[in-house]
């Protein structure tokens, strides 16, 4: 999963915002939204292309106002004129924020957008979208809540950055130096927050909270020998040696004078003051907004209106449906026992494991060779940026997941690196590689992203946008692509990519469980547990990732259920004519949207196909 030190906007995979959590509240797509012109407060009269312009020029300006004040997001994407700055994680920090996108929302409003027709309209309404959601969200919890979780935070995310950071120039050095020299300010930024938190009731669960100065004081131990010390080992022989020695000594002191104290200052703080106040609950029922609160994490995560009862409902069903298939599958290998035998087998059996980390990153590599040579014969269009393998750092590898993506840049100067795991290597299973690097590389996220990001006339903040639903349900359905790939031949893979299915499945009926059924951490661990080929360990670990960020784990089977219906609409409407080479760049080539806006532009590309078709038809006298 991501990680973020950005104090409002995400980076699209697997990076989340520091307050995204609780600031995570979202309007309801309307009719108007789909399908019409937005209604504008108070507009003023414009032509099409001044109303074109504004807009632009709107875009424009909030983007350069996010790259200044959330560096980081800024890195990520490849702006590195702010390598210098940390974001201000800051009470006021986060009023200046609220302000801003207030002020986002009142120009946009002014500009007239009956003039606008296509991907225009589609623009002004998605960023009008944005805005809205931000400023109604701020509105229900202003700062940031939970600014550091077991899986989440600075010890974290600044590790991810510094992979994301040019260290070619003395200049480079310099900047991050800087960013060294910022921690102190930016960890009482993150104590002031929490005792925001503190004193209005919007404490973190202990579950998600306990480990957490133990990771601090691990990173601390090791800062010398950590990712974060690293690029003063390796300062490139083009700077001259005198001024090599001078980076290195200066960046070296600021590890012990500047981070080294701050990490054992937040650490203290936890420890003393935190920890004791953070809630026993788990349920993002027991926050001040309550049920509510979840009703709304639910829409942004989800863009629909489906409600925790209806979203756990179909979580049952998915959950029979797919252990239904599995157990056909299991049969298929011949072996003789119920699924928790097996499952307890294939996690516990020597031949389903490597013995070597770099034994694991080179089959996922292999595995994504293969992928590239079947892509042509899925996607009209393919992005150019590439994608490698890296291992998870070291540091904390335990309390995560399996794999995250990291996304590149449009330049290509960095590429998009499939992130895994190769701590304890007894749970990291052949079986899986298939389904989880289709998921994590291609066609999974990294061809979403990079696409987006190439596509050219968008906006930045559609070219690096990301909705949960989208973007993860997209590359959920990517892992379905396999069978057509020539990938899941032996049943033990397919049963791998089940279970992936499963996983997601199961994530409805457990997160809704926790937040909205009253369910306990034992209760959602024992259900994964019974429910899943997961280990324990896995499941523990995704248990406390759904309490510290409740409804984010529903948007995966959601989204690609939606993209596969969609798949289902444009075969059924388009017979032979149906072209899937066609479709999925309809899905991918307007950068993230919210299911609904999806739909909309799929229903616009079957009927552009049905007129194509017709006018061929005409053409040869047909």
């Amino acid at each position: 999963m991501p990680h973020s030190l950005s104090p409002v906007r995400p980076r699209p995979i697997l990076l989340r915002p520091l307050h995204h959590t609780i600031l995570a509240l979202t309007m309801t797509l309307s009719a108007a939204l789909c399908c019409a012109p937005a209604q504008a407060a108070a507009p003023v009269a414009s032509h099409s292309a001044d109303a074109r312009a504004q807009a632009a020029a709107l875009y424009d300006a909030d983007w350069q106002w996010h790259m200044r004040h959330m560096p980081e997001w800024a890195t990520a994407v490849g702006d590195n004129r702010y390598n210098n700055l940390l974001s201000d994680s800051s009470l006021a920090g986060s009023r200046s924020a609220n302000a801003h996108e207030q002020e986002m929302l009142a120009k946009i409003k002014a500009i007239n957008p009956a003039s606008l027709h296509g991907q225009d309209l589609t623009s002004y309404q998605l960023f009008l979208y944005e805005k809205e959601k931000a400023v109604q969200g701020a509105k229900f919890y202003p700062y940031m809540a939970q600014p550091i979780t077991q899986q989440d935070g600075i010890h974290i995310a600044f590790v991810q950055m510094v992979a994301q950071t040019p260290f070619k120039t003395a200049r480079d050095y310099r900047n991050y130096i800087a960013r060294l020299q910022a921690w102190p300010a930016y960890v009482d930024g993150i104590i002031a927050q929490l005792q925001e938190g503190v004193r209005t009731g919007w404490v973190a669960p202990k579950a998600t909270m306990r480990i957490v100065p133990d990771q601090l004081k691990q990173l601390h131990e090791k800062l010398m020998e950590s990712p974060i010390a690293a690029p003063f080992n390796d300062i490139p022989a083009t700077i001259s040696k005198a001024e090599r020695q001078r980076l290195a000594s200066l960046g070296k002191a600021s590890l012990a004078r500047d981070v080294g104290p701050a990490l054992g200052k937040l650490e203290a703080y936890l420890r003393s003051t935190y920890l004791p106040a953070a809630r026993d609950s788990i349920s993002a029922a027991a926050l001040p907004a309550g049920p509510a609160y979840y009703a709304f994490a639910v829409k942004e995560n989800t863009t629909t209106d489906m409600t925790p009862v209806q979203i756990h409902a179909l979580g049952l069903k998915e959950v029979a449906r797919i252990q239904a298939e599995m157990k056909a599958t299991i049969a298929q290998t011949g072996f003789k026992g119920d699924f928790a035998a097996f499952v307890a087998f294939v996690n516990s059996d020597p031949r389903f494991f490597y013995t070597s980390k770099n034994e694991l990153l080179d089959g996922y590599r292999a595995i994504i060779k293969k992928t590239y040579v079947q892509l042509p014969a899925l996607f009209a269009q393919l992005p150019r940026g590439a994608v490698d393998v890296k291992p998870v750092p070291e540091i904390g590898a335990e309390d995560q997941g399996a794999a995250y993506y990291d996304q590149g840049t449009p330049d290509g100067k960095r590429p998009g690196y499939f992130v895994a795991n190769t701590s304890k290597l007894e749970t990291r299973a052949k079986w899986e590689m298939e389904t989880l690097t289709l998921h994590e590389a291609v066609p999974g996220h990294h061809l979403q992203v990079a696409r987006a990001q190439e596509i050219a006339g968008l906006p930045n903040f559609r070219r690096f946008g990301w909705y949960v639903a989208f973007g993860e349900g997209w590359a959920l359905y990517a892992e379905s692509l396999g069978a057509e790939m020539g990938f899941y031949t032996d049943p033990y893979s397919m049963f791998g990519h089940l279970n992936d299915e499963l996983f997601r499945a199961v994530r409805l009926v457990v997160d809704t469980g926790i937040h909205a059924n009253g369910w306990s951490r034992e209760q959602a661990i024992a259900y994964m547990d019974a429910n899943t080929a997961n280990p324990h360990s896995d499941n523990i670990v995704e248990v406390d990732r759904y309490i510290g960020w409740p409804g984010q784990a529903l948007g995966y089977k959601i989204g690609q259920l939606k993209i596969r219906a969609l798949r289902d609409k444009a075969q059924l409407a388009l017979g032979d004519k149906f072209d899937v080479r066609g479709f999925h760049n309809a899905v991918i080539d307007n950068g993230a949207l919210p299911l609904a806006v999806l739909e909309q532009q799929i229903d616009l590309w079957i009927e552009q196909q049905k007129k194509s078709a017709a006018a061929h038809a005409k053409a040869n006298g047909a």
